[in-house]
């Protein structure tokens, strides 16, 4: 989906204290940099606004640093492991823009090639490049739906949001290919023309995807594995496919609605993520996406002039919020934060890095979903709260 801290959590059960961990229990974790009270201060805090557990990291000069706070689960004590597994929802559009980067590095495709040259049959406006998958600027409808210039919701796939909770809960663990979503997608009108403008679309990286799979001959789980999870050793994190799994140790998800005048909470923590496909399926951990961002902005996995493109800032019209390839660039008081947060039905993670390295911070979080997209505002608040404290 969009972005993690983004609502849609609220837990009605009633406060309960948070417990939190430090880093001192993971690890290879940096013992000179454990005594951080505002950093659990900042996690509790995120807790009370309404959020089941969290599970933060944290790598700047004074060390690495790793605590949680709230619960693992509803009706339990125990705050969510510090080493948890995570569903990262569209932190996956930075992962998949890497690996779309790499095949540029190798020389395979032009970041301004047109993708349709290597998509036959998809239907993809001859004018849409590389570039403007990564970018958002394709005009691509978007799978998961639109709104309108008048506000109005044009529906994609069935989702948990609004008049079509039931239905998504009823199949969350159908399998959708890839294909299934962009060939729907790619029959609405366009929303603008190709590079006019800026505008978040699920659909983009799910061709992404497909167009890595075309120009290498290869899945892309298997190229993502031989070119970033490999080199990396993120043995973290997992492209689950069609799996409704996620490994343990792993916090749980939930979803409470109302049906027949009577509120039901629903465990959602096995859900089958194909039906957003690369548009946010990874599972992964907070070592692992620290490692990761840390790799990618120091040129580890891409020669310096694609890093540069990769931050270049494309306007969004969001306040302080643009975007690059495949991540938001940031501007806060503290300077410039490179970060792509994700979330998936009750399940977010944060990942956010200083463009020099000198800070990362990644979370995983597990929460209490609506229909409504509760939360949303409480949830931005919160993550920029914690971008102020550790940033």
């Amino acid at each position: 989906m969009t972005t993690p801290l983004s609502g849609r959590h609220e837990d009605r059960h009633g406060s309960v204290p948070p417990t939190g961990t430090t880093g001192a229990d993971t690890p290879g974790t940096d013992t000179a940099g454990q005594d951080r009270p505002e950093l659990q201060r900042a996690i509790e805090e995120i807790v009370e606004s309404g959020f089941l557990g969290v599970s933060l990291r944290v790598r700047d000069r004074r060390g690495e640093w790793a605590g949680s706070a709230g619960r693992a689960e509803l009706g339990g004590a125990a705050a969510p492991a510090t080493d948890t597994y995570t569903r990262i929802g569209s932190t996956t559009k930075t992962f998949a823009a890497a690996l779309v980067l790499r095949t540029v590095a190798e020389g395979r495709i032009g970041l301004d090639a047109q993708a349709a040259d290597h998509l036959p049959g998809v239907g993809l406006d001859e004018r849409i490049t590389v570039r403007m998958l990564l970018q958002h600027t394709s005009g691509v409808f978007n799978f998961t739906g639109e709104f309108d210039a008048e506000g109005t919701l044009i529906p994609g796939v069935t989702t948990p949001y609004g008049a079509t909770t039931e239905e998504w809960l009823g199949g969350r663990l159908a399998s959708h290919r890839p294909e299934e979503l962009v060939r729907p997608a790619l029959s609405k009108p366009p929303r603008f023309e190709p590079g006019s403008a800026w505008s978040y679309s699920n659909t983009n990286y799910v061709l992404a995807r497909l167009l890595v799979e075309s120009v290498t001959g290869r899945t892309f789980p298997e190229e993502m594995q031989r070119q970033i999870l490999g080199p990396l050793g993120l043995t973290g994190t997992v492209l689950p496919e069609d799996s409704p799994e996620i490994p343990a140790p792993h916090a749980r998800a939930y979803f409470r609605y109302e049906k027949d005048g009577v509120q039901e909470t629903v465990d959602i923590t096995r859900q089958n993520p194909s039906w957003l496909s690369t548009g946010g399926d990874v599972i992964s951990t907070t070592e692992d996406l620290a490692v990761f961002l840390s790799a990618l902005l120091g040129g580890r996995l891409l020669p310096p002039e694609l890093v540069v493109e990769m931050c270049t800032p494309r306007s969004t019209g969001i306040p302080s919020m643009d975007y690059g390839l495949g991540v938001f660039v940031q501007e806060t008081e503290s300077g410039t934060v490179i970060n792509h947060n994700g979330g998936v039905p009750g399940y977010a993670a944060l990942a956010a890095a200083a463009p020099d390295r000198s800070t990362t911070l990644t979370a995983a979080i597990n929460y209490v979903d609506d229909p409504d997209l509760t939360m949303n505002a409480r949830g931005q608040e919160a993550y920029r709260r914690l971008v102020s404290e550790v940033f």
